[in-house]
């Protein structure tokens, strides 16, 4: 049974694709884009809404027809740029392991070449798939620990070193690092694994230090955390989907979901934020920064697919002092 009827749009209500703005509202007219990490999840939804903004993006990942993903997932790189493209926006798919540096070389040069410019830069490439709980860090398997450490970090150190000289080229260039967690719930929480909290908090702390360097190219670095993402992945694991995860979520006949889900939000709002950003003149206040996705949905007045604003960092606190928080007060 359903605990308490829902105080926000029913999740039965809400749309399975994104609705996103008119083609008349294209501030991106012009700028090029890169997304590291464009196959599925946040990377696949800020890839589509940068090129419904009008940028021509480009769509890096490892996962394609001819090579799937060691995920166990179906979703590729050119079936992200196939969406981007039946949107009515332009996109190319590159095939690229971001832990070979020659690989990206050879994507940024490929960008000098087409395009002899570099807008935008998104590093969202995750590692959590392979987190293991449970252990002491001393008791885990090292080199399988750090396939995480090398997925969420060094990839985006790797890529930030290949781009940023493009980038840089042009006055007003922006670099992106997708993080888990605000600067303030990163210093007070510990993940319960050694390698991801070391890689999400090592992320936020890299976009504080380019944000240094790359103040004197007037160019611009920040990062943005979603709060749970209701991604591809999340919804197959939890057995549910965009249209029923609400329900399901508030069911206390399942086990999952789990209640706290009903926070979560589509990886759509992150791609809003990352567009709202890219599209501000004046972004340059939020430089060196760490910013949620609520915390910029307020700042732009945008929303989610379902017409919500969650704020999972909020209610998270809210839990720890009292467990019968109610998630959806917190949308």
């Amino acid at each position: 049974m359903i605990a308490r009827d829902a105080v926000i749009m029913t999740s039965s209500q809400a749309p399975a694709e994104p609705e996103f703005p008119p083609f008349v509202q294209r501030p991106l007219k012009g700028r090029v884009a890169l997304v590291a990490g464009a196959t599925r999840g946040a990377g696949r939804a800020i890839a589509r809404n940068l090129a419904r903004a009008g940028a021509f993006v480009y769509c890096t990942g490892r996962s394609t027809s001819a090579q799937p993903s060691d995920y166990g997932r179906s979703e590729t790189i050119e079936g992200t740029a196939q969406l981007i493209e039946a949107d009515g926006g332009h996109a190319q798919a590159l095939v690229c392991d971001h832990l070979k540096p020659e690989m990206i070389h050879e994507v940024v040069r490929r960008i000098d070449e087409q395009h002899g410019r570099l807008d935008v830069v998104v590093n969202d490439i995750g590692g959590e798939a392979y987190v293991s709980w449970g252990e002491k860090f001393w008791d885990t398997d090292f080199d399988s620990g750090m396939r995480l450490v090398n997925a969420g970090l060094l990839t985006h150190l790797h890529t930030a070193h290949a781009a940023l000289p493009l980038l840089t080229r042009t006055p007003g260039g922006l670099h992106i690092e997708i993080t888990d967690g605000t600067s303030e719930f990163n210093a007070a929480h510990y993940r319960e694994s050694i390698y991801l909290d070391l890689t999400k908090t090592a992320v936020s702390r890299l976009a504080f230090g380019l944000g240094h360097e790359l103040s004197d190219s007037e160019c611009t670095a920040l990062a943005i955390t979603p709060g749970w993402l209701r991604s591809e992945m999340m919804l197959d694991l939890f057995d549910t989907s965009e249209q029923t995860w609400l329900r399901d979520s508030l069911d206390t006949e399942r086990e999952l979901p789990p209640a706290d889900f009903a926070i979560s939000e589509t990886p759509h709002l992150l791609g809003r934020t990352v567009v709202a950003v890219a599209s501000d003149a004046q972004r340059h206040r939020f430089n060196t920064r760490t910013l949620s996705t609520r915390e910029l949905a307020d700042i732009y007045a945008i929303d989610d697919i379902d017409g919500s604003r969650p704020d999972s960092w909020s209610f998270m606190a809210a839990k720890e002092a009292d467990l019968g928080a109610d998630a959806r007060e917190y949308r």
